[in-house]
Order: structure tokens, then sequence, then C-alpha cells
């Protein structure tokens, strides 16, 4: 596992920022890891970034541009930024490449563009949206470990029916993304719009069972915003959910809804 044990600087994690720049920008700053211009300023650090830049807020696309920036910048400085793919990507992309075609179904009638609308798509990101855009994104991962903690957008074990381990399903999901089977990019948003696989009596030990098939200590994920998990407002929220016998760390401040923007630094405890 990367980065087990190791000493240095710290690595930050980000919850779902749904097209709320501005909110992500200034959780930045208050970290200290971007100047007031917006340009990394977090020297060696490293953050990881758990998807979901765009819809239901007015500027995805200029969120994916900070990052991609950031990214950039961050290498420059012997830091690091990285991103996972979150499903709001997927629909995103689904919408730019399919838009309203048809998705064969027994279910009714399915399609990117009408889910993207139901979902908060934001026209203006389609309009936004360039080949350097989507050559970036497609690129993500969608699992990844840092600090001996489980990486993942959607808090689902879905992930499991694309490999064994966490190179076979971002290779697998990889090959999806870069072909025009419309039906297999399908599967791809149903399933990663699947979520709570960790709640309830049997959280902790089906939360053990990922962790011994894909490796790491801790889960840590976005994608179910934490006030909807402990039935409170989401402006109530004010740290990481840690939960299922504190094998899973849950990051969604719930931004677009009036939430933080939480930077979790990696390791985390919950004294801190």
């Amino acid at each position: 596992m990367n980065d087990a044990g190791a000493a240095g600087p710290p690595t930050y994690v980000v919850g779902d920022v749904h097209g709320h720049r501005d909110g992500l920008a200034g959780a930045l700053l208050a970290k200290e890891l971007v100047d007031d211009s917006g340009d990394w300023a977090g020297g060696k650090n490293r953050v990881w970034f758990l998807g979901d830049f765009v819809d239901r807020g007015p500027d995805g696309v200029g969120v994916i541009d900070l990052v991609m920036r950031l990214q950039e910048q961050a290498a420059e400085a012997g830091g690091e930024v990285q991103s996972l793919l979150g499903n709001h990507e997927i629909l995103l992309l689904g919408r730019h490449r399919f838009g309203d075609t048809e998705v064969p179904s027994d279910f009714g009638p399915r399609s990117f563009g009408r889910s993207w609308e139901i979902n908060g798509g934001q026209q203006s990101d389609q309009e936004k949206l360039t080949e350097r855009h989507i050559e970036w994104l497609v690129e993500r991962p969608l699992l990844a470990h840092a600090e001996n903690y489980l990486l993942m957008h959607s808090d689902t074990l879905e992930y499991l029916e694309w490999g064994a381990d966490v190179a076979e399903i971002n290779e697998n999901v990889g090959e999806v993304l870069a072909g025009d089977d419309i039906s297999e990019w399908w599967e791809v948003w149903r399933r990663m719009t699947t979520r709570y696989a960790f709640r309830g009596p049997n959280g902790p030990e089906i939360a053990q069972l990922l962790l011994e098939r894909l490796g790491g200590e801790r889960i840590v994920h976005g994608h179910s915003v934490i006030a909807d998990q402990l039935g409170i407002h989401p402006a109530q929220i004010e740290a990481p959910y840690l939960y299922a016998g504190g094998k899973v760390l849950g990051v969604d401040g719930g931004l677009f809804v009036g939430g933080p923007c939480l930077i979790v630094p990696l390791p985390w405890d919950p004294e801190e």
C-alpha cells in the first residue's frame, strides 16, 4: 500500500464540490493550500479530490479548471493534487457523448440527457466542456490508496463488479470510458449512484470485507451527505463522519445544500 507509515507533509481529502468553485477556493485558502489568487501554496502537501466536481452548482467546469491548474502547480512545487471520478463526472461525460440517445432497458425510457437534467446538470458546464477537460477526466481513477486509507467516491460495493483489486477496477472502467458502448457507460453511472453500503448493524463487517479485498485500514468516501446520514441540517456539519465501527470516514459536507466544503487531513483523528 502506498504511503503506509510514511512521514512527511499531510495528505488531505476533499469531498463533493458540485459546481461551487468559490466555496472550494475559500476552503483551500483557509487550509493555506492556495494563496489569495487561488494558486497553489501547499508546498509538498498532497490533496486528493474524491469526485463530483460538477452539477447542482453554478460552475462545475470552473471547479475542474481550478483542480487541473492546482495539479500542475503542486507538481512543480513538489506536492501532489489528484482526483477520483465521481458519478456526476460520469453523468456529465455521458450527456456530452450520448445526449438524449435512449439506453437499451427493460425498465422504461432512460438516457444520459434525461438523468443529467434530473440530477442538477448545468447547461453552462456542457457549453464550457472542452476536449482537454474530457481527456483529463476520463484518465482519473475510480479508487486509490493514500495514508493507509482506501479512497472512493461512492459508499457502495458496486466497484467490485469491475474487478478484484484497485488496479483492475480502474483499468476496466477506463476501458469502458474509452469506448462508445452506451449500455456499459450507463452501468458505470448506475452502479456509482448507489450508496449507504456501510450503514446499519452490518456496516463494520461489510466495510472490513471491502478493505480485505481492496486494501487499506479505513475507507474514506464522499457521495452521501453527512447531514442526511445524521438527520441534521447541513449547516451543523463541522467535521467528517466516522462510522461503521471506525472503519469508514464520510467527507461530503453537503456544500451544495449549505454545508461546508470539508478538507480533511489524513490520517484523521476524531479528537483533533
